[in-house]
């Protein structure tokens, strides 16, 4: 993700985010970390026509990283898109050496939260009224990078 992507990205974070949809700011603010070296890591997934059909971010400080956020436009869900973002993320907060990767996803998503563990992340909380204004609970899922071995085969 780049700085011409923002108005794009944020297009996609209103419709798909309607209610807790992050700001410009954030986005500046996140893409300022995501250089060589940087704490940030942001990708988008691109159509063939140039538009920017998902996007996804990853925070890695130390030996932790956590999903920032993961979106996949409408029209594009249920054909992998999803998969192939997280495994972005997973691939990249291991190459940073990340002893493990953190979550937060609505307990009323279950696709999302399918989508978690089919790629190896587990339950271990609960964030109540995490997701504002409302007030909607968060459920925290990990991925041991130390006992999960990830390919890109895995999860084609």
């Amino acid at each position: 993700m780049r700085w011409w992507d923002i108005e794009p990205v944020m297009e996609l974070e209103l419709q798909l985010f309607p209610e807790d949809a992050w700001s410009r700011g954030m986005y500046w603010s996140e893409l300022a970390e995501a250089h060589p070296g940087g704490s940030r890591h942001y990708t988008v997934a691109v159509t063939e026509d140039g538009a920017i059909a998902g996007y996804a971010g990853l925070m890695a400080i130390g030996d932790e990283s956590d999903v920032q956020t993961i979106a996949v436009a409408d029209q594009h869900q249920g054909r992998g898109l999803g998969a192939l973002l997280l495994t972005d993320l997973i691939t990249e907060s291991a190459r940073r050496g990340c002893a493990e990767l953190l979550l937060e996803v609505r307990v009323d998503n279950a696709r999302a939260q399918g989508l978690y563990e089919r790629h190896g992340f587990v339950p271990v909380g609960i964030r109540r009224g995490y997701y504002q204004p409302a007030n909607v609970d968060a459920l925290v899922m990990r991925l041991d990078h130390q006992t999960t071995n990830h390919t890109e085969e895995d999860h084609g």
